[in-house]
């Protein structure tokens, strides 16, 4: 008997997409940075990708397994760049060094970015606006310019809200047995 396992990646991509959302709705200017948004970048960004990535590594996901568990990393990663010198575990990171954090982030989701080729349309908008929200968010840091600050949260707000459709789209399409919501599959 075939044992048949759960498809994580919507678990994933709600993680990251929600968490994504909160964030940016904070970068774009209309809430401040609290614990709401810690709290969901550690265990809802955070942890629960990196339960997503594992269960991609079960199924044999090699894409899945690095693209969760890695957002997953970063997110925690970034909760505690913010909140270690808060406590004063340690000091905050310069602007400038931040800004780099964020762009080997954005190379990393670049070369994710092509990994996607092939793969539906709905994944591939999901890392293509992510790569452009990393590069954004670090000539922010670089600069200091918060006008680009402020359009990264939008981006970012289009970037996680891509990632919630793709997530529903594969539940309630799995769950009717046919397309509802349409990815553009490959």
């Amino acid at each position: 008997m075939e044992n048949k396992l759960a498809n994580p990646a919507p678990l994933g991509l709600m993680g990251f997409g929600m968490t994504t959302v909160l964030l940016n709705i904070h970068n774009a200017g209309f809430f401040p940075l609290g614990s709401m948004i810690l709290a969901m970048g550690v265990f809802y960004g955070g942890i629960a990708q990196v339960i997503a990535g594992i269960m991609e590594f079960r199924k044999g996901n090699t894409f899945g397994t690095t693209a969760f568990t890695s957002y997953g990393l970063f997110w925690m990663t970034l909760v505690f760049l913010i909140v270690f010198p808060v406590l004063g575990w340690l000091e905050k990171p310069p602007a400038g060094f931040m800004g780099w954090y964020l762009f080997m982030w954005g190379l990393f989701t670049f070369f994710m970015w092509i990994g996607t080729f092939g793969k539906n349309r709905a994944l591939q908008f999901v890392f293509l606006s992510l790569w452009i929200l990393f590069f954004l968010l670090a000539i922010e840091h670089w600069t200091g310019s918060k006008p680009v600050g402020t359009f990264a949260g939008y981006e970012g707000i289009i970037c996680g809200l891509s990632a919630i459709y793709l997530a529903m789209a594969e539940v309630i399409n799995e769950s009717h047995g046919k397309t509802v919501l349409p990815i553009g599959e490959r």
